[in-house]
């Protein structure tokens, strides 16, 4: 008997038919994977059923014996309750913050009914899903912990009441590619010990394969393609499976030529950052330790690691966006003040493109007021008509039609938010821009199309790019060297090709590894 199956489910939002006609079934200990582009409906048809929408499901939907359909949320409540767990997207925003990581095992554990679990019963269950030192992480709060180390305790969390199925939206978009193919290797394990199946919502056909016995692929709300995951990745069928399948990067992707650097730019030498923890050498811990770096005019250079390697903070510390306990950092041979004391003009000489394209915009405001904000502070003789004709200039520059500036941020898709990301970087003509994992909360597509965007940007004008990244097919597609970092240092740099082709220290060996998978 099928753990969960679903035929000819269509879901609508206000009377709009948003997905329709979808068909799949998932056995125990089986794993079945929707992919598609962001709006394709995927996280629509995963959590519907389950009441965790606004939308209206129709059709069937069978947990077991229960049909879900239709079902009242009092009647549908504990059966989600005890037969279901959920992992999604974001660790950080979805675990209670002001709550230790025990409090919510316990609270995972009872949520069926069932008697709370003692220190030692947490403690097995951070254990089962790979965490190091489980019982000094029950007593710690979800802030204290890498993304890696959250989603495992999200994981921990949505098995604590053995559950039958488990709905995995999003899972491992925001991990490096080490921890992806670690939270999958564990998704595989806990399918083969407890029979557990698996719907994985993703757009991202790498980490997808080797791990999804059946995918799905859908767009504009219904399916395209369906079959057994090796099957669809090796030979897709489709036009839009084929173009999902090339956009996702790949270490033998070909490489586009890339403008040539010249002249110096950026200098930063023996950069130190420190922060306050409790209990590490002396209350502080060193996050960036003595690091040297150099980005040369018209350069793009990838800062890139597993999670905790220190790769945003040293980004941030050479931009003066972020604290620098120690070292020195000069523009074209001239030394950067601390960032208390960065005047408008060499703020506007790096400007930051940040990871969640929606979450680094004011939702009131609109497009306009968005890309002309840098403009009012950093150069403030500026009158009016003057932001107008530059807001448009930079939307124009990212290929946003200019009826765009009337928009608000929930009017914009995911690509859109970060074109106007870029827009609002690019309206006060920086030098260079710090691109913060600037592509990866985008789907596959998406993210081919900024990533497209950005090369033309720097080839036209020349700009300096330092991203902070932990995809390294896209550091060797989008810049000219690629740093490692691990522990908060440097341990190898070097032409992009050469890193990824002979690469030396362990920390670049293991990255190139799962890169590969």
């Amino acid at each position: 008997m099928n753990v969960y199956a679903v035929d000819r489910l269509s879901v609508a939002i206000g009377g709009e038919s948003l997905v329709e006609d979808i068909s799949f079934a998932i056995a125990p200990g089986a794993c079945v994977a929707l992919v598609g582009e962001s709006g394709s409906g995927k996280s629509l048809t995963c959590l519907t059923p389950f009441g965790l929408s606004v939308g209206v499901a129709t059709g069937s939907a069978q947990l077991g014996a229960d049909e879900l359909c239709g079902m009242d949320e009092a009647v549908l409540r504990p059966i989600r309750a005890r037969d279901v767990g959920f992992v999604f997207q974001q660790p950080l925003t979805a675990l209670t913050p002001h709550l230790t990581v025990g409090a919510q095992l316990a609270e995972a554990a009872t949520q069926a009914g069932g008697p709370k679990p003692n220190r030692a019963a947490m403690a097995t269950m951070l254990e089962a899903v790979g965490l190091h030192q489980p019982v000094e992480r029950l007593d710690q709060y979800p802030h204290r912990l890498s993304g890696g180390q959250r989603q495992r305790v999200m994981i921990a969390a949505a098995i604590a009441h053995s559950p039958r199925l488990l709905v995995a939206d999003e899972p491992t978009t925001a991990l490096d590619a080490s921890l992806r193919h670690e939270i999958m290797d564990l998704f595989d394990r806990l399918r083969r010990e407890r029979g557990l199946g698996i719907l994985l919502v993703s757009h991202d056909l790498a980490t997808v394969r080797g791990h999804a016995d059946q995918i799905i692929v859908m767009r504009d709300g219904h399916m395209v393609e369906a079959g057994p995951a090796q099957n669809i990745i090796a030979a897709p069928q489709q036009a839009y499976t084929k173009d999902l399948v090339a956009a996702a990067p790949r270490l033998d992707t070909p490489r586009p030529v890339l403008a040539e650097p010249s002249g110096h730019l950026l200098f930063a030498r023996g950069v130190s950052v420190q922060f306050a923890r409790p209990g590490w050498r002396g209350g502080r811990m060193t996050a960036v330790d003595g690091v040297d770096l150099d980005v040369a005019t018209g350069e793009a250079v990838a800062l890139v690691g597993e999670s905790g390697s220190g790769k945003s903070t040293l980004g941030r510390a050479v931009a003066r966006l972020g604290p620098c306990d120690a070292g020195a950092v000069s523009w074209r041979g001239v030394p950067m003040p601390p960032r208390a004391q960065m005047t408008p003009t060499l703020r506007r000489l790096i400007q930051p493109v940040f990871q969640d394209p929606v979450a680094s915009l004011d939702p009131r405001w609109t497009v306009e007021d968005t890309v002309a904000e840098p403009l009012k502070h950093l150069m403030p003789e500026l009158d009016r008509a003057e932001r107008t004709a530059r807001v448009a200039a930079a939307l124009e520059a990212v290929e946003l039609p200019s009826d765009f500036a009337n928009r608000v941020p929930h009017q914009l898709s995911g690509g859109q938010a970060q074109r106007v990301a870029i827009a609002r970087a690019l309206v006060a003509e920086p030098e260079m821009l710090l691109l913060d994992e600037a592509t990866s909360a985008l789907d596959v597509l998406v993210a081919a199309q900024i990533v497209a965007l950005l090369q033309r940007i720097q080839r036209d004008r020349g700009l300096s790019i330092l991203a902070i990244t932990h995809d390294l097919p896209l550091a060797r597609l989008l810049c000219h060297r690629i740093a490692v970092l691990e522990d908060g240092q440097i341990v190898e740099m070097g032409e992009a090709d050469a890193i990824i082709g002979n690469p030396q220290h362990p920390a670049t060996q293991r990255l190139v590894a799962a890169s590969r998978r």
